[in-house]
C-alpha cells in the first residue's frame, strides 16, 4: 500500500502544486502566515495511511498567533481553546456521557488512532480567514479526499459545515460512512450540531466494520 509521503510526491510534482508552493513561499516570506511552515503537512504526519479510518474535514486553520498547528479544529495544549473546540467537548461529553481525552484542546491523540484531521486549505494569513482561499490548497486536498475515496474501504467521513458538506460529491458512498452536521462555531452549533452524536455514531459504524473505536 501507498504511504502518504508516496501520495503527496505526486501531488507536489503537478502544475498546480509547483505554482501553489511559489505562491506559498513569497506568501510566508512577506506576511505572517499559519501554520509554522514546517507544520502545513502534520496531519498527514500523525495519521498513517494504513491506520486511517476517520477523516474530519475542516475549513483552513486558525488564523491566532500559537493557535494553528496543521490539524482541522485542533490547537497546542498551552492555547485556549478557541468557541469551536469548546463546543466539539460539549458535544462528546453530550454524547458519550464522558469527558473528551482532549480537554487542552489538542487533538494529537485523535490523529495518532487513525483520525485523519484535515483542513480544506492548509495555510491562511494572520488575522484573515479564508485568505489562502482559491491558492491551490483545494485542488490538493480534494485530491486527497478522492485518492482515499478510491483507495480505502469503510472511512467514516465527518463533514461539519456547509464548505465540507459540500465535499460530500467527490466521496464514494457504496464504499464509505459520511456523517454531516452544520459547523461547530458559536454562529451554527445550535442548528443541529449540538446532538448530532457523530462521535458515538462514528464509534458504532467502526465497531460494526471490526476496527477499534477512537477514544475521544
Amino acid at each position: 500500500m501507498k504511504t502518504w509521503d508516496d501520495i503527496l510526491n505526486i501531488e507536489k510534482n503537478k502544475d498546480y502544486f509547483k505554482k501553489l508552493q511559489k505562491e506559498i513561499d513569497v506568501k510566508y516570506s512577506t506576511t505572517t502566515v499559519y501554520p509554522p511552515k514546517d507544520l502545513i503537512f502534520n496531519a498527514f504526519e500523525k495519521t498513517t495511511l494504513d491506520n486511517l479510518k476517520v477523516v474530519i474535514l475542516g475549513q483552513d486553520p486558525y488564523h491566532g498567533k500559537g493557535q494553528a498547528q496543521g490539524f482541522s479544529f485542533s490547537t497546542p495544549k498551552d492555547i485556549k481553546n478557541p468557541p469551536s473546540m469548546q463546543n466539539i467537548l460539549k458535544e462528546i461529553k453530550e454524547d458519550t456521557s464522558n469527558d473528551s481525552i482532549c480537554l487542552d484542546g489538542d487533538l494529537t491523540p485523535w490523529a495518532n488512532q487513525g483520525v485523519l484531521l484535515l483542513n480544506t486549505i492548509l495555510t491562511v494569513e494572520e488575522a484573515k480567514p479564508k485568505s489562502h482561499h482559491k491558492l491551490g490548497w483545494e485542488v490538493f486536498t480534494d485530491n486527497i479526499i478522492k485518492y482515499i475515496s478510491s483507495s480505502c474501504e469503510g472511512i467514516v467521513f465527518i463533514l461539519w459545515g456547509a464548505p465540507a458538506i459540500k465535499k460530500r460529491k467527490i466521496i464514494d458512498e457504496t464504499r464509505h460512512h459520511i456523517l454531516t452536521a452544520p459547523h461547530p462555531s458559536p454562529l451554527s452549533s445550535y442548528r443541529g450540531f449540538f446532538g448530532c452524536k457523530h462521535f458515538s455514531k462514528t464509534n458504532e459504524i467502526l465497531t460494526q466494520n471490526n476496527k477499534e473505536k477512537i477514544q475521544w
